[in-house]
């Protein structure tokens, strides 16, 4: 993709250079992992803990995804939400390859090990942005780890953006598979 250039004129003939197009708009760090759990469960005290992905770890979430995620992490921060003592629900936070490049996510996970929400954290990649808005996200709640969630099946895709719809999809499967692994789902 080329670059915008625009001339300043002025005495020494100054131009500007733009970024691509939209390159700016779409690429960022968007939420810290805190400010995601207080979003997907408001009012909730959070506990975090840090779980080191080991190989016998790995192994049980390749099993019950079925394959293995496009990315695995070195550990996952997974977040306890409590309301009066009681367990609302838990905030994974993970990672699965866009394109070219990682996009982290926050899912909020009820304990009965269905969606609550999702955002995202960061996003790495030129093209495919809109998968941080809310009305997107918003589709993947009350899935399960048994939903497929493809693009055009179970979810409204966006266009241009099909390889980062397909990376949220996995992103929502992984953190339920990373919480049963771990011991905090049945």
């Amino acid at each position: 993709m080329l670059s915008r250039r625009r001339f300043l004129g002025g005495a020494t003939g100054a131009w500007l250079v733009l970024g691509p197009a939209g390159l700016a708009a779409q690429e960022g760090v968007f939420l810290t992992a805190d400010e995601a759990s207080r979003q997907l469960f408001p009012d909730a005290a959070i506990t975090p803990r840090t779980v080191v992905a080991t190989p016998a770890l790995q192994q049980r979430i390749r099993d019950l995804l079925g394959r293995p995620p496009s990315l695995w992490e070195e550990s996952y921060r997974i977040s306890t939400l409590t309301r009066a003592d009681a367990v609302a629900g838990f905030v994974v936070v993970v990672e699965e390859i866009g394109k070219h490049r990682p996009i982290t996510f926050a899912v909020g996970v009820r304990p009965d090990g269905k969606v609550q929400d999702m955002a995202v954290l960061a996003y790495r990649e030129a093209y495919g942005g809109e998968i941080k808005d809310r009305r997107f996200l918003g589709q993947y709640r009350e899935k399960g780890l048994g939903d497929v969630l493809l693009p055009f099946r179970d979810i409204r895709n966006i266009s241009g953006a099909t390889l980062s719809v397909q990376a949220t999809g996995r992103a929502a499967r992984k953190a339920i598979a990373v919480l049963r692994a771990a011991g905090d789902l049945p």
